[in-house]
């Protein structure tokens, strides 16, 4: 919405005005040359970007909103109408990116996939949790990119699958360590998950193609010490608790079944090669390395959402949505300009049309509600309606 040129004409006779001096107020009178009538001009298209301004301040600056006006409760109302400017994804790259971090953080009652290139976000959308037809969205906007840094999610895992069928996947080292940690804790009772749980650490330091094939030969290791381990079963018997998801009508189930399960991750994730895509040297150069985990996602547009909603406590939903629709778009490459964005429905929505009170009245008799002579309800004179005697 572009600000139209300061030359206003003559309401009388269509001259063209002419400043002259201003009024007791400070305001600018223009006067006509033409027919000598004198008037002043108001301009709500400049108050209103001064007040979008002021709110741009507040939301994303921090700003008191008793700098920005002369009270907390005029400058709620004065920047009421900002709340209606919705904030669209920048448009989609027409040539694939090298890599794209994908990654949902959720607040309320909702969930915000977010897309990144490592430096600024690319887009965004709003859904419930994390689902393949949720990140559909996202990725059908967009072409393939050479690498995906992605968290595990099966959706997503999906989705991908789907939509960039030759987009090579990286795994998140950090996820995968969360992973590890939530089956043995950080102090592992067993040998054996005391020395998964230091090969996860030992992942994370991992800088090279050379340290990638130590790592991989001390997992191969790992594996053939316990494989006789991980083979114990449990038998069920009376008073035995039986673990969760195992069918009552199971005779038995394997003991280790945390450890098996870490064992079944990292057996997909190197069967699957989406344990060293970030130094694979068909993707990678030395200028320019390929991201391990979603770090610069976490640490990026998440983190600056939270200290915005931790900033502004207690906003309601749809206000909290277009605030971090706000924040996101200030973190892409290219953020658009809210004013560009303003229409007049967004600062003056159309009025709604009052309910016709007779609609809902029902047809037929009814026990009526209103005055009535014969209720016995009329103007008494004396005590109780009584005559004096």
């Amino acid at each position: 919405m572009s600000v139209p040129r300061n030359a206003p004409v003559c309401g009388v006779c269509g001259s063209k005005l002419v400043k002259n001096g201003t009024t007791t107020a400070g305001r600018t009178r223009w006067r006509c040359r033409s027919c000598g009538a004198s008037t002043t001009r108001s301009r709500p298209d400049i108050t209103r970007k001064a007040q979008l301004d002021a709110f741009r301040a507040w939301l994303l600056d921090g700003r008191p909103p008793t700098q920005l006006a002369s009270s907390a409760r005029t400058f709620r109302r004065t920047t009421s109408w900002c709340w209606n400017i919705e904030i669209p994804p920048p448009a989609p790259a027409t040539t694939p990116a090298d890599l794209v971090i994908l990654d949902g953080t959720y607040f309320q009652s909702w969930c915000l996939l977010i897309a990144t290139d490592g430096h600024h976000v690319i887009d965004w959308q709003w859904c419930d949790r994390e689902k393949k037809i949720a990140w559909q969205q996202i990725l059908g906007r967009h072409p393939a990119p050479t690498v995906a840094v992605i968290d595990g999610g099966t959706g997503l895992h999906a989705a991908i699958a789907e939509q960039w069928p030759t987009t090579r996947i990286q795994r998140c080292y950090f996820h995968i360590f969360q992973v590890v940690r939530r089956h043995h804790t950080l102090t592992p009772r067993l040998e054996a998950g005391r020395e998964i749980l230091a090969l996860t650490r030992a992942l994370m330091n991992v800088r090279d193609i050379d340290q990638a094939v130590l790592w991989l030969g001390a997992y191969a290791a790992w594996e053939t010490r316990w494989d006789s381990f991980l083979r114990h079963r449990t038998y069920a018997k009376t008073h035995l608790a039986r673990p969760r998801g195992v069918p009552d009508d199971q005779p038995w189930w394997y003991t280790h079944r945390d450890l098996r399960k870490t064992r079944g991750l990292f057996r997909r994730l190197i069967a699957d090669n989406h344990l060293f895509t970030w130094i694979d040297p068909d993707l990678t150069d030395h200028a320019h390395p390929l991201q391990r985990t979603t770090s610069p996602l976490e640490g990026g547009p998440n983190k600056a959402l939270k200290d915005l909603f931790r900033a502004h406590r207690g906003l309601p939903t749809e206000h909290a949505r277009r605030a971090a629709e706000w924040k996101l778009n200030s973190l892409t490459a290219e953020p658009r300009d809210p004013w560009t964005l303003v229409r007049p429905e967004h600062y003056a929505p159309p009025r709604t049309r009052h309910r016709d009170a007779t609609a809902d009245e029902p047809i037929g008799p009814t026990m009526g509600t209103d005055f009535s002579w014969e209720d016995g309800n009329g103007l008494q004179h004396g005590w109780a309606g009584r005559s004096p005697r």
